[in-house]
């Protein structure tokens, strides 16, 4: 518990520090990382100051066996970042049984983008949208570029998005 403070105590001086010059800290949970559960991320946010946003990766979370609309709406209000990535959830439950490595995982195929996998996309944008969020949408896979190439990958992940995000203004008046 004390490392956890300690750890925090220092966050939340350097997110003040950064403030002081006009950066938002972006605190990225992240596999293989210090934070990387949703309890992790709990546990960061209720012992950081508010001046601690967080880099939201619905890949990571979700590996890390998070529900990514849940952490999303817990913790929405410090969210300054989005990384959209998606995941393929046969190849996470090969890589948990079989305890691969990360970076194992990554290799036979664990991540994707957004629209390749499992992961609610329209539902994370659209609570983004109904909450205000006007920052960026990164869109992210980490994957073998020989298996998969980024260019092709990235433009598949942006049109996705894209498709979604240009849907949400009639989602929202639909819902009215």
């Amino acid at each position: 518990p004390q490392q956890w403070q300690d750890y925090a105590d220092k966050l939340t001086a350097f997110a003040k520090h950064l403030l002081g010059h006009g950066v938002r800290l972006a605190y990225h949970h992240h596999m293989g990382a210090y934070v990387e559960t949703p309890a992790d991320v709990d546990q960061l946010m209720a012992l950081t100051g508010p001046q601690v946003g967080l880099l939201f990766d619905t890949g990571h979370i979700t590996f890390a066996g998070g529900d990514a609309l849940a952490v999303l709406n817990k913790h929405i209000d410090r969210i300054c970042h989005v990384h959209c990535k998606d995941v393929r959830p046969n190849v996470v439950k090969l890589a948990r049984n079989g305890h691969w490595s990360f970076l194992q995982a990554v290799i036979n195929g664990a991540f994707s983008v957004p629209g390749d996998g499992s992961i609610d996309f329209p539902a994370i944008l659209t609570r983004l949208y109904l909450h205000g969020y006007e920052g960026w949408l990164v869109v992210e896979a980490e994957q073998d570029p020989a298996v998969a190439p980024s260019y092709q990958y990235a433009k598949m992940g942006h049109d996705y998005l894209a498709r979604l995000v240009d849907a949400i203004p009639r989602l929202k008046r639909a819902a009215a």
